[in-house]
């Protein structure tokens, strides 16, 4: 098998990635993320909230109407899923929704104090099982907001079921519009999910021999992974046994293995790819949902002629091209293996999900219990010195807290600081018009769906757009005067932003940085369950098989370079988290090496002899990073077929040495800068006794 390189020479190594660097500055703060805007969120977002809330006006009164708007936020979450699985959880998301203004309506017609707890505790809850069942943005921030404002809304204790009422009303609203698209565009989730691993795929071919390799791969496993677990949602009875769905399941399988033949190209070959293999698969994007553009293999024979049959970039090609033959058929072949059911549950355990959460392993257990920790002394803090509003420092906290890591939430505190300021400055001006109710309802459903448009790329911008939407919600709910709301606005944002960012500087900061090598150690376990299942020649490995270690070793590559992530923004951590960038590397291309050989048709078995060194390789790495010490992996075994993998664990022994020695270079002289100032401090209390 060709390997790639230049002839004669032995095989190179892919170049390194520059590592992530977060940072603190102007283009972090008012900049624009890449991406697109997200249109049919704002336009939903905006319908929702203006058509709850001039409802629920109309029929109960513009205080109790904004509760109304409020629920009707449940049109922002589960916005990629399937619209079948989109229905259940969008419930749960109503439901929570009416929880926490019940229990907000609640606590108000107890006391305060009783307002501050419940909406930290709700804070805490909603990020606890939001991270846990894979909720997406915007997450736990507007169960905080809907049981903050229900604390101020007017009544006492027989008027909870009132507020639950209309908050379920707004809900269903919600509800509806995300739903809307169902009827016309039934299965646009699950195509466009499977069209973007297409459209990641090309950007992997794209970066071979290019410095971005490492993060384009990232970025394409995360998307077929998201695809699997859209496709996989959709299963429902009547619908998995139709050629549409065995038509997309083929097509999923085939992006999945074409990533993973990708991967053994980008590892072999330091020279950019033919751009004609990246403009392919660009064409195979909108093929996904339209058989009609699929494009023509013959595309492809130009880059595949005089190429060796077996070598690696032949082997790309050849999937390349029976990917185009299998989206350009209205429905798969019967014989077609890729379009079988999928080899796994169509729900996540969610019960499951919420155990493993509170793990020691899991980051999911500290973030949540920070949320609930800073919150809660944020709106007793706000309380304590006589805010009016001291609720919006509670929800300010929560905001700011999603960042995830210091840098992250250091930036966020600023963008929602500034952003504050900015939108005060709009909001005031527009309540001092005194408009007409019909008027705020528009400009409430405006400013929501603005908010959503650009909340993906800045969150600045976003904070601007949502600031007028909060007042003229506040306000209409609890009039106060404007010069005062807008001053109180202001301070509490402020305040907020002050405990969110203390809390990510005090409260576990150094989570994400304890747990990398955790999660090193996992990816590296995985790939050799992985690696020996291929290997082993006595073991046949199964369809089923094949699949749980697919699905878990790209579940662990994932999560590696998230912890990573995060853990480089947990100042000041992140100095020893840094030199971990080569080790992260060599670990994510290990794994995705032993991700790939679970793709060949027929794997090549070794002897017993052989496949026990591996496996002893594999483990004395995974306890060398355990136990912080230089790995012993000495001579590795042959492995004709698969010599990648032997070049990336001595790249992963090398950069865990040099990290370990960096490391106790570190220590040795944190201990000489620590006995330095001790020799001061001993010199100075001898000159004061002289």
């Amino acid at each position: 098998m060709h390997l790639g390189g230049p002839p004669g020479q032995g095989p190179e190594r892919a170049r390194v990635a520059e590592r992530p660097r977060p940072r603190v500055d102007l283009k972090a703060v008012f900049g624009l993320e890449p991406g697109a805007w997200a249109w049919t969120t704002a336009v939903q977002a905006a319908v929702a909230m203006a058509t709850s809330f001039g409802l629920a006006a109309w029929l109960l009164g513009p205080e109790i109407g904004t509760l109304a708007a409020l629920g009707s936020m449940t049109v922002l979450y589960e916005k990629k899923t399937p619209y079948v699985y989109r229905s259940a959880a969008l419930a749960l998301v109503g439901l929570g929704f009416v929880a926490s203004v019940a229990l907000g309506s609640l606590a108000s017609a107890l006391s305060v104090w009783a307002s501050v707890a419940v909406i930290g505790l709700i804070a805490g809850l909603a990020t606890w099982v939001c991270a846990a069942w894979r909720v997406d943005k915007p997450g736990a921030l507007f169960f905080v907001l809907v049981c903050a404002i229900s604390t101020i809304a007017p009544g006492g204790l027989s008027d909870v079921p009132l507020h639950a009422g209309v908050a379920a009303m707004g809900a269903a609203i919600g509800w509806a519009v995300s739903m809307s698209g169902a009827p016309v565009r039934a299965r646009h989730p699950e195509y466009r999910a499977v069209a973007e691993a297409y459209r990641q795929l090309a950007a992997l071919l794209r970066a071979v021999g290019t410095p971005e390799l490492d993060h384009a791969q990232h970025r394409a496993s995360v998307a077929v992974a998201e695809a699997w677990r859209i496709v996989l949602l959709a299963q429902t009875r009547g619908y998995r046994a139709t050629p549409e769905a065995a038509r997309l399941r083929s097509l999923l399988r085939w992006v999945s293995d074409i990533h993973l033949a990708a991967t053994q190209v980008s590892m072999a070959r330091t020279a950019p790819l033919p751009e004609g293999a990246a403009a392919f698969a660009d064409r195979l994007v909108p093929a996904v949902a339209d058989a009609d553009l699929s494009p023509d293999p013959a595309a492809l024979d130009e880059l595949r002629r005089g190429m060796r049959p077996r070598s690696l970039e032949a082997r790309l090609y050849g999937l390349l091209a029976r990917t185009a033959q299998s989206a350009h058929r209205s429905g798969p072949d019967e014989e077609d293996e890729r379009a079988r059911v999928l080899d796994d549950q169509r729900y996540p355990a969610l019960w499951g999900a919420l155990r493993s959460s509170l793990s020691a392993e899991s980051l999911i257990r500290p973030t949540a219990l920070r949320m609930w920790i800073t919150v809660t002394l944020g709106g007793a803090f706000g309380l304590w010195i006589g805010l009016d509003h001291y609720y919006w420092v509670a929800i300010t906290a929560t905001a700011v807290l999603q960042g995830g890591n210091v840098v992250l939430t250091t930036n966020r505190s600023l963008q929602r600081s500034l952003g504050t300021l900015v939108g005060v400055v709009v909001g005031a001006f527009l309540l001092t018009l005194d408009l007409p109710l019909p008027v705020v309802v528009v400009l409430a459903g405006a400013f929501q769906g603005l908010t959503q448009l650009v909340v993906g790329r800045s969150f600045f911008y976003a904070s601007v757009a949502l600031t007028p939407m909060a007042l003229l919600l506040s306000y209409t709910a609890s009039p106060h005067p404007i010069t005062a709301l807008a001053e109180s606005r202001i301070i509490d944002t402020v305040i907020g932003s002050v405990f969110g960012l203390a809390g990510a500087l005090l409260l576990w900061r150094g989570a994400s940085a304890t747990r990398l090598p955790q999660a090193i150690s996992g990816v590296l376990d995985t790939a050799r369950q992985c690696v020996v299942a291929v290997l082993d020649q006595d073991l046949p490995l199964g369809p089923e098989r094949r699949y749980q270690l697919r699905r878990d070793m790209r579940a662990t590559l994932v999560n590696l370079r998230g912890v990573y992530e995060s853990a480089i923004g947990d100042v000041p951590r992140a100095a020893s988290t840094r030199p971990l960038w080569p080790v992260v590397v060599a670990t994510q291309r290990t794994g995705y090496l032993a991700l790939s050989a679970l793709a060949l048709e027929h794997p090549t078995p070794v002897g017993i002899i052989t496949l026990q060194r591996v496996d002893l390789a594999f483990k004395e790495l995974v306890a060398s990073m355990d136990e912080r010490r230089t790995p012993r992996l000495g001579a590795l075994p042959r492995l004709p077929a698969y010599p990648r993998i032997n070049m990336e664990l001595r790249a992963l022994s090398n950069s865990m040495t040099n990290a370990v020695a960096q490391d106790e270079r570190a220590a040795q002289q944190e201990a000489e800068r620590r006995a330095l100032r001790e020799r001061r401090r001993a010199q100075k209390d001898v000159d004061a006794d002289l």
